[in-house]
């Protein structure tokens, strides 16, 4: 079957974002995502999940606890288990990636920080 943002399954996450699944099984994931202009998650870590961030559109950031690195369209970084990172949208316009998965994220996710009282979620924060 043929995948893409009109025929995956869509979410939202943070309030702001966009999620769809392209590939969701427990051995391996594929997930576009779209973070908007000053959007991001916290910092966190996956025991079991290597991933790969690859950019379709825009600039996204990735930052680990003593590097940080911008990616564009066409860039890729790897994220290996137990690594914590977190990825940010600090351009002006909406980030356009996939997030490859594997085995699946679902079930191993820690947040090492939270993005306070005001957000409904603690996946999400505001650039200020």
């Amino acid at each position: 079957m043929v995948r893409n943002q009109s025929t995956a399954e869509h979410y939202r996450w943070g309030e702001v974002c966009d999620g769809w699944r392209l590939l969701d099984r427990p051995d391996l994931t594929v997930i576009q995502e779209r973070i908007p202009a000053g959007g991001g998650e916290v910092r966190h870590l996956h025991d079991r999940a290597r991933q790969l961030f690859f950019v379709l559109n825009g600039h996204l950031q990735i930052e680990f606890d003593d590097e940080v690195f911008r990616l564009e369209a066409g860039d890729s970084i790897e994220v290996p288990p137990l690594r914590a990172h977190r990825v940010r949208n600090a351009s002006q316009g909406d980030v356009l990636f996939l997030v490859v998965s594997a085995p699946s994220t679902k079930g191993d996710r820690e947040n090492l920080e939270y993005a306070g009282a005001a957000c409904r979620t603690p996946c999400m924060v505001l650039i200020q």
